[in-house]
């Protein structure tokens, strides 16, 4: 065969030069998690008019006229099914921002779907045994044709990769005792400022804690994930960073029955 010919030259050098390009693709799409689309990042803006509308200054919601909003919120879930983070594209505060959210919005759907009830944990299966089989370990949040339940969102994601204790005042589990739902969505820009005001209104809130100098009794998220706040210090301190009322270092705490009645206005 003569390989010189200038037609099947060509085709060889085509083909050579296709091959790469399909190895350069496929070496950079190995790169992202599957299902990612980071070109894709959700504007929030959406989560925030459905909050404004439906979530009042203390954080309940009015689940019934919500209901009525039932395509936006789709069309929000849509939104961030279809761009999920990853660490090279995406800032910290932006990939926070966004599972945050997620959070938050996955829940309002939960409930919505389910309601009305009186308690997100009637959701549970008659045995329910938490991290196995209660609504918190249900995978029915798909993003990125990835199933999460809202314990992986938590515990996997919020909790062991940020390191950030501020989350626990920021994400809302539909209950009374829960830390308010933001009527507005979190955002990369001023994220620092609202994790920020959202642990100081939650400290200083008399329903959800009851600081004393020598003998506070605090919510039960202080005690169920007080590893995650002692990590910059002891529990005391890291209160007193927010509290009206100074918590003694030597004060005895103790912890107020968690209401899991669903925040319903």
């Amino acid at each position: 065969m003569n390989l010189h010919r200038p037609g099947i030259s060509k085709w060889i050098s085509f083909l050579l030069i296709s091959c790469v390009l399909l190895l350069l693709i496929k070496c950079n799409s190995s790169k992202l998690p599957a299902g990612a689309t980071t070109s894709a990042k959700p504007d929030h803006q959406l989560w925030t008019n459905l909050l404004q509308k439906h979530v009042n200054s203390a954080g309940f919601v009015d689940y019934g006229n919500f209901l009525k909003d039932n395509v936006e919120l789709d069309s929000y879930l849509q939104a961030l099914s279809a761009g999920i983070p990853d660490s090279q594209n995406w800032t910290r505060e932006e990939q926070l921002a966004y599972w945050i959210n997620a959070y938050n919005a996955f829940t309002v759907k939960l409930i919505l779907e389910n309601y009305p009830l009186k308690s997100i944990k009637d959701l549970n299966s008659p045995i329910s045994v938490p991290f196995l089989n209660s609504i918190w370990d249900k995978k029915f949040i798909n993003l990125g044709g990835k199933k999460y339940s809202l314990n992986n969102i938590e515990h996997n994601i919020l909790r062991e990769k940020f390191q950030e204790p501020r989350i626990h005042f920021a994400i809302n589990c539909a209950s009374v005792s829960c830390p308010k739902l933001r009527n507005e969505a979190y955002i990369a820009s001023k994220l620092n400022q609202q994790l920020e005001d959202q642990a100081e209104t939650f400290i200083n809130d008399p329903s959800k804690n009851k600081l004393l100098p020598s003998n506070p009794k605090l919510s039960k998220i202080f005690s169920w994930f007080g590893a995650d706040f002692e990590k910059q210090g002891n529990l005391r301190n890291y209160v007193n960073r927010y509290a009206d009322i100074k918590v003694k270092a030597d004060a005895n705490i103790d912890y107020m029955e968690y209401d899991w009645n669903l925040n319903d206005q």
